[in-house]
């Protein structure tokens, strides 16, 4: 018994970049196992999904970001995140004001967002990363979520954070959907040489990458500078860490001599647009990195800095911020954005079996409706160039993870889209009564 999904364009996103019209893909259980262009062939105990009108494409990856923290979003306007000063007096302050249980109010309705928006998978680097698996588990969502660990030089820190992300590592490993890494928040600034020893030794034993933030500013390379007289890319390749598979988070500040050394070594640079634009800092040199052969994905971060899960809106600013840094309007095509999203994403998870559809691969699979506005006209038929720049996520009509539907005609299955709304405002009203009577 297989389940079919036909659509008007199917755009597999494969090796070959395949553009189906009219197309179909064949799901049987959690699994693609035909795609193919015109009518399929239904058996008798098969059920047809006849979208009609409408676009199907891989399930989008976000490669960056942190979920609970759509707990404070709209509370930093004004201030640069990527700052030392920003990161303290705002974000910090008001993490120290939060706990496990007040942080899980918030997840369910990032995982709402994603799901409406086309999401299919995302990578978590965050606290409370036992929360945020059990929201993602429930919603459905694939996640990659890895536990955040910041040491800042307390031994006591390191002792309990080591032995806490140990043991999610651990939780992780019975689940179909979601996998652990390890998430050092930042190399050398906040965590030291022995956490760094421990971290990779934990990273090979459960076989998972690092996902961490790297050259937002120049921090990295002036520590290593300073303390070792290198550069913290040759730091890394001396310790061993680029060893590991990496999500390396925003890589504004990575010169082209580093870029040398990160080319042999599973390194992914991870674009997040949008917070680096409110927070008044440079796009990232993702022309650079595609010319090195280093893999690029893209992200959201925290929606406290860039308010919004919509993948689609990501790559329109990722793909015009790259264009106006490099003055060069060939400086990323349509698809190649679209491809940052998707496949690009599943290569920096270390997962083969998603961000293209193609037999074998997992069913993570999105509908667009080509009846909204943006799509026209059609003679075209460059519908990467609509994808990115003339719709939103808004367009998604259908969401479907491991063959399962999360979204059907625009309505919510797994998750009380009124209810999560209702726990965050709950969560966030919370937090801010704590801070005002620890004022």
């Amino acid at each position: 018994m297989a389940r079919i999904l036909k659509a008007d364009v199917v755009l597999t996103m494969d090796d070959d970049y395949r553009v189906l019209k009219p197309g179909f893909v064949k799901i049987e259980k959690d699994s693609i196992v035909e795609v193919g262009e015109g009518e399929p062939k239904a058996g008798p105990d098969d059920t047809v999904d006849d979208l009609g009108h409408s676009l199907l494409m891989p399930g989008l990856i976000n490669s960056h970001t942190h979920t609970p923290m759509i707990l404070t979003r709209g509370m930093c306007e004004g201030v640069s995140l990527f700052t030392m000063d920003g990161f303290l007096n705002t974000l910090r302050l008001y993490e120290s004001f939060l706990d496990a249980d007040l942080s899980a109010l918030t997840m369910s309705a990032s995982m709402a967002e994603m799901i409406r928006t086309g999401t299919t998978t995302f990578a978590d680097q965050y606290f409370y990363a036992d929360k945020i698996y059990k929201a993602a588990d429930s919603a459905g969502l694939r996640g990659i979520i890895a536990y955040g660990i910041v040491e800042l030089g307390d031994p006591e820190a390191r002792k309990r954070e080591v032995r806490s992300c140990e043991a999610f590592l651990e939780m992780c490993r019975g689940s179909s959907l979601v996998k652990g890494w390890v998430g050092p928040h930042a190399f050398f600034v906040d965590n030291s040489l022995d956490l760094i020893d421990i971290e990779i030794g934990l990273a090979k034993k459960y076989d998972v990458g690092f996902h961490f933030h790297f050259a937002t500013s120049n921090e990295e390379n002036d520590w290593c500078a300073e303390h070792y007289g290198c550069t913290a890319a040759e730091k890394m390749r001396e310790l061993g860490i680029l060893e590991i598979p990496m999500l390396a988070a925003h890589a504004i500040t990575v010169s082209e001599e580093d870029m040398r050394i990160f080319k042999d070594y599973p390194f992914t640079a991870v674009m997040a647009p949008s917070s680096s634009m409110k927070s008044g800092f440079p796009a990232a040199p993702m022309k650079s990195y595609r010319e090195y052969g280093i893999n690029t994905a893209l992200g959201t971060d925290n929606v406290c800095a860039s308010n919004s899960y919509d993948l689609f809106r990501e790559m329109a600013t990722g793909a015009k911020l790259m264009i106006n840094r490099e003055h060069d309007v060939n400086a990323i095509s349509p698809r190649e954005m679209v491809a940052m999203a998707t496949r690009n994403g599943a290569k920096a998870l270390m997962r083969d079996d998603i961000g293209q559809l193609s037999a074998g691969k997992k069913a993570d699979i999105i509908a667009l409706s080509l009846d909204d506005i943006g799509w026209a006209p059609f003679c075209g038929e460059d519908y990467y160039t609509q994808l990115v720049y003339s719709v939103s996520g808004m367009s998604v009509t259908h969401t479907m993870v491991n063959g399962r539907y999360l979204m059907k005609d625009r309505q919510l299955l797994t998750v009380d889209y009124k209810e999560a709304v209702k726990t965050l405002e709950y969560a966030t009203g919370e937090l801010m009564r704590r801070m005002k009577e620890n004022a």
